[in-house]
């Protein structure tokens, strides 16, 4: 059997959707790569246009405008790993994971905008991003997403508790400090730590509640 390139219904490794987008916050979802690609995963990245907005204002870099070249743009800032990266555009419909057919094991949206979170909860696929957490959601594999929103508005938390009764995973950015943080990345690893729980990846980021600091 033929199978097409990128798609991962036959690859014996898991294969995880992140898409980032224009939630302040992007720190978290450059780290998430950082750790998926560690873990020799089969990792697909699609970034929203405001997503490219904030990288300039908070990470300091401009991220490259196509797919492609993000593609290779992270394999340069992430080299010697043992997984695997792909990069989509927003428009890229002939993608695997707009179809349930070529669907990821799961997908985290890190940081999740309030904008994208009302698209999923109301299903209207405007563009990959939102397509292919459609397709997790009608497929009933695991999504989570990570807002990083205050405060939230009631339709905020509407749209929320609409997708948490579909099974979808709400994980909003709030790090905690029983770990005693040292730094900005202990927080942001305290996130990412908890989104590596939800998709049952293994990982000693922080100690957990009771463990030595």
């Amino acid at each position: 059997m033929m199978v097409r390139p990128g798609h991962n219904r036959f690859m014996s490794r898991r294969t995880i959707t992140l898409a980032l987008t224009g939630a302040s916050g992007l720190a978290y979802g450059f780290r998430l790569i950082e750790c998926l690609l560690e873990k020799g995963l089969n990792l697909q990245v699609i970034a929203s246009q405001a997503a490219h907005m904030v990288a300039t204002r908070e990470m300091g870099f401009t991220l490259p405008a196509r797919a492609k070249e993000l593609e290779a743009w992270l394999r340069e800032r992430y080299p010697g790993n043992d997984g695997s990266l792909s990069v989509y555009g927003r428009e890229d419909w002939f993608a695997p994971i707009a179809s349930g057919s070529g669907a990821s094991d799961a997908m985290v949206v890190c940081p999740c905008s309030m904008g994208t979170l009302a698209a999923i909860a109301h299903g209207l696929s405007d563009n990959l991003i939102e397509r292919a957490a459609d397709v997790m959601i009608k497929e009933n594999h695991k999504l989570v997403l990570v807002p990083r929103e205050t405060p939230f508005s009631a339709l905020h938390l509407e749209n929320m508790l609409k997708l948490a009764k579909l099974g979808v995973t709400i994980l909003p950015a709030n790090p905690g400090f029983y770990h005693q943080p040292q730094r900005i990345e202990d927080l942001v690893d305290f996130v990412v730590a908890r989104v590596l729980d939800q998709l049952g990846i293994h990982n000693d980021l922080v100690p957990r509640w009771g463990e030595a600091v």
